[in-house]
C-alpha cells in the first residue's frame, strides 16, 4: 500500500507543480508523476530535519516542503528532459 500511496502522491505533486510553474513543460506524465515522488521523499527529509514530520492534525508544513520541493524538480527535471530531448532530436 506505501507503493500504491507514493505514486498517488507523487502524481498530485507533480501536477500541482507544473500548474504553479509558469510556461509549457515538455516531460511526459510518467516522467512528472516521478519527479513529484522525489520532490515529495525530499519535502518529508526537510521536514524531519525541521523536526516538522509529524504533527497532530494535518501535517500543512511537511505538505508545504514537499510541494516546494516538487516545484523545483519539476522544473529542473523537466529542464533536463528538454536538453536531452533536444540533443537526440539535433543528432536524427
Amino acid at each position: 500500500m506505501g507503493w500504491l500511496w507514493a505514486i498517488i502522491v507523487g502524481f498530485v505533486l507533480g501536477l500541482l507543480a507544473k500548474a504553479i510553474i509558469p510556461g509549457k513543460q515538455h516531460s511526459p506524465l510518467w516522467l512528472t508523476t516521478i519527479f513529484g515522488i522525489i520532490g515529495a521523499i525530499i519535502g518529508n527529509a526537510v521536514a524531519r530535519g525541521f523536526g516538522i514530520a509529524e504533527t497532530s492534525g494535518i501535517d500543512w508544513g511537511r505538505h508545504a516542503l514537499q510541494l516546494a520541493a516538487a516545484i523545483v524538480i519539476v522544473f529542473l527535471g523537466d529542464m533536463a528532459y528538454t536538453a536531452a530531448r533536444g540533443k537526440k532530436q539535433h543528432r536524427a
